[in-house]
C-alpha cells in the first residue's frame, strides 16, 4: 500500500514537531513517522531550554541584547567552522521561533534569570544571562492519550526551578499538588507536549514504531520513503521529506569512523544511529561537520530509562561546586571542571603522543561531605545520603584504591588544589575566572563574584567518588544544507525534496556550544526553516535553467 502526504517527517523531538507544524500552518497534509515506540526524542530528556540571541523576553524583562552582539559571540568561538550565512539564519531564526510558538502553540517562552552563555567573557558573551529561555509550564489536559507515550519522566518544575538552573531542586507540596492537577509540566516533556497539541490541532498524522530506512527517488528528485514497521515495509510518497531523526552516536562504527575521540556512554536517545545520515550518504549528499558533537560528560548509574537508554547523569553542578574535583586514572586533575560541558569534552580526547591513549578517558569525579552537607549532590537535597552507587571512603588513599589510581599522586593532586582552593586561585586551570564556573554554586556562595563560589578545599571525611565517561547529547555531523534547511549533494546544488534539521544535519554551530539550550535552537530554528521551505518549495518549485546553447 502505498500513501501520499504533502510532507513527511521523520523523527518527533523538538525538530521534527517544529518542521511538522510549520509545514501544517502552511496549508500541508503533513505526516510524521517515528522510529521509536515513545515520542520526543533526545528533546523529551532535556530541560527544554532554547538559546536564543535577541530574544524578545529577555527584551520584555529588560535586558539588553543584540543580532550583532550574538553574530559577535558565535564569531568568537568558531575556530573557523562556522559558516557566517548559517550564523545569520541561526541568529536571525531565534526570535522568528519564538513568535511562531506564540501564534501556533500554548508554548510560552520565558528567561532563565542569571543563566550565563557558557563562554560569557568572549566578545559578545552575556555574563548575566538572558539568551537561555525556557518553555512556562503546559498543560498536559487533552494529552491523556498520549502522555504515557511520550519519552522522559514527569517533572512538575521549571528548569528555573532546579539547582542547574539556579533553584533549590524542589516544589512547595501545595504547589506541587495544584501543579499535578493542572497536568503541569516543565522541562523537554512540555516542549514536546507543547507542540504535540499543536500538531494534532493542525491535524498532523503521527505514527510510531516506524522506521525510515531508503529514500525513494526519481530523476534525482526525492519522492518519498521507505517506511519500515512491525507490520513489514511501507512506501509514502511525499512531495518533500525532512529528516528530524537525530544524531549517530549509538551506532559503534560511524562513532568510529567519524568522531574526533572517544564516546563511551551515550545518553540521548537511543534511536540516534544515524538512520538519516545513512539515507542522505545513499544519494549523495555532501556531508559536513562529521567529527563533532554536543559533548559532555556523564556520570552512569544502575538502571535503564522508559526509552530503553541507561542512565546517567551531566553531573555539571557537582563537578563545579566547592569540595568537589576531577581527576584520570593518574590521579591527576586535568582541566576545569567548572567548564561548560561541550568544551569539556575536549579535554577526554588528549591523546598521548608517546602512549598513544586518551589519558583523560575514563575519569573520576571526587567530593567531601561539605560538597553533600551544602548543595546535595545528584538531585538530592544538601545533607541526604548518597546513592549505593557512589562509592564512599573514610580516606582519601581508600578512595583512590576503590578507583585504582595511585594514592600518593592523587594525594599530591588534592593537597595542591587544597591549597590554591583556600587562597582562591586555581592557577593550573584558572577555574572561577569565568562567570559560568561560578553559576552553580554562587547561590550559595558568601561572595558569588569570586572564584570561591567554585574553589573549595576537598577534606572533610567522608569522600565521594564515582567515575566520569565522555558522553554526547548528540552528535552534530550530517548531510550539508544551504540556510533553509535544504539538503546539498557533494557538488553544492540541492537535492530536490530533502531537508534537514536538528542533530541529523551538518551543525550551523560548527564545533561552538553557545549557551544552555543550543541543541534546542538548533532544532527548533531549523525545524521552522524546513517546514516552511518544504511547502513553499513544493507549490512553487524554482525554476528550471535550460542552456540556450545545447537545447
Amino acid at each position: 500500500m502505498r500513501q501520499t502526504y504533502d510532507v513527511v517527517v521523520l523523527g518527533s523531538g523538538a525538530a521534527g514537531l517544529t518542521a511538522a507544524l510549520a509545514a501544517a500552518v502552511e496549508g500541508a497534509r503533513v505526516a510524521v513517522f517515528e522510529k521509536a515506540e515513545l515520542l520526543g526524542g533526545t528533546t523529551a530528556l532535556s530541560g527544554g531550554t532554547i538559546w536564543i540571541p535577541n530574544n524578545q523576553p529577555a527584551r520584555e524583562a529588560g535586558i539588553e541584547d543584540s543580532r550583532e552582539r550574538g553574530l559577535e559571540y558565535l564569531a568568537s568561538l568558531s575556530n573557523g567552522m562556522i559558516l557566517p550565512e548559517l550564523a545569520e539564519a541561526l541568529v536571525d531564526g531565534g526570535p522568528q521561533l519564538v513568535d511562531f510558538l506564540n501564534e501556533h502553540s500554548e508554548i510560552r517562552l520565558q528567561v532563565v534569570h542569571g543563566y550565563p552563555d557558557y563562554h560569557p567573557e568572549h566578545p559578545g558573551g552575556m555574563p548575566g544571562g538572558g539568551r537561555s529561555i525556557e518553555p512556562a509550564l503546559v498543560s498536559f489536559a487533552g494529552l491523556e492519550d498520549w502522555s504515557d507515550r511520550i519519552a522522559g519522566d514527569i517533572r512538575r518544575m521549571l528548569i528555573a526551578e532546579t539547582p542547574l538552573g539556579g533553584g533549590t531542586g524542589s516544589v512547595e507540596p501545595e504547589l506541587l499538588a495544584e501543579r499535578e492537577k493542572a497536568q503541569l509540566e516543565g522541562l523537554g516533556r512540555a516542549l514536546i507536549g507543547g507542540l504535540l497539541q499543536a500538531c494534532l490541532k493542525h491535524g498532523v498524522q503521527i505514527t510510531t514504531n516506524s522506521q525510515g530506512v531508503r529514500l525513494l527517488t526519481e530523476d534525482g528528485v526525492v519522492t518519498g520513503v521507505e517506511i519500515q514497521n512491525p507490520d513489514g515495509v511501507r512506501f509514502v510518497t511525499a512531495g518533500a521529506v525532512i529528516l528530524a531523526t537525530g544524531g549517530f552516536e549509538y551506532d559503534p562504527d560511524l562513532v568510529r569512523d567519524f568522531l574526533r575521540g572517544p564516546l563511551t556512554r551515550p545518553i540521548g536517545a537511543p534511536t540516534d544511529s544515524g538512520d538519516g545520515l545513512r539515507m542522505a550518504m545513499r544519494i549523495g549528499a555532501q556531508l559536513g561537520n562529521m567529527r563533532e558533537a554536543w559533548w559532555s560528560p556523564v556520570v552512569g548509574y544502575p538502571g535503564v530509562r522508559r526509552d530503553g537508554g541507561r542512565n546517567g547523569l551531566l553531573s555539571a553542578r557537582e563537578r563545579a561546586l566547592p569540595g568537589s574535583i576531577m581527576v584520570n586514572r593518574y590521579g591527576r586533575r586535568f582541566a576545569n571542571e567548572a567548564a561548560n560541558y561541550n568544551a569539556l569534552g575536549g579535554a577526554f580526547h588528549r591523546l598521548d603522543e608517546s602512549r598513544l591513549d586518551y589519558l583523560n578517558v575514563p575519569a573520576f569525579m571526587v567530593f567531601d561531605q561539605s560538597v553533600v552537607d551544602r548543595f546535595g549532590a545528584f538531585g538530592l537535597a544538601p545533607g541526604g545520603e548518597m546513592p549505593s552507587w557512589v562509592q564512599r571512603a573514610a580516606t582519601l588513599d581508600e578512595l583512590a584504591d576503590a578507583f585504582g589510581i595511585p594514592a600518593a599522586e592523587f594525594r599530591t593532586t588534592v593537597d595542591r588544589f587544597n591549597k590554591n582552593a583556600r587562597a582562591g586561585v586555581d592557577p593550573d586551570f584558572a577555574r572561577g575566572q569565568s562567570a559560568y564556573d561560578r553559576y552553580p554554586g554562587a547561590g550559595q556562595a558568601e561572595d558569588p563574584g569570586s572564584a570561591r563560589a567554585t574553589l573549595g578545599p576537598l577534606e572533610n571525611a567522608p569522600f565521594y567518588g564515582v567515575e566520569v565517561a565522555i558522553s554526547a547529547l548528540g552528535t552534530k555531523g550530517g548531510p550539508r544544507t544551504d540556510r533553509d534547511g535544504r539538503v546539498l549533494d557533494v557538488d553544492g546544488d540541492v537535492i530536490t525534496g530533502l531537508y534537514a534539521a536538528g542533530n541529523v544535519m551538518a551543525s550551523p554551530a560548527g564545533m561552538v556550544y553557545g549557551g544552555a539550550g543550543a541543541t534546542l535552537a538548533v532544532a527548533g530554528v531549523w525545524g521552522l526553516y524546513t517546514g516552511r521551505a518544504a511547502v513553499r518549495d513544493f507549490k512553487t518549485p524554482p525554476p528550471v535553467v535550460v542552456d540556450s546553447a545545447t537545447h
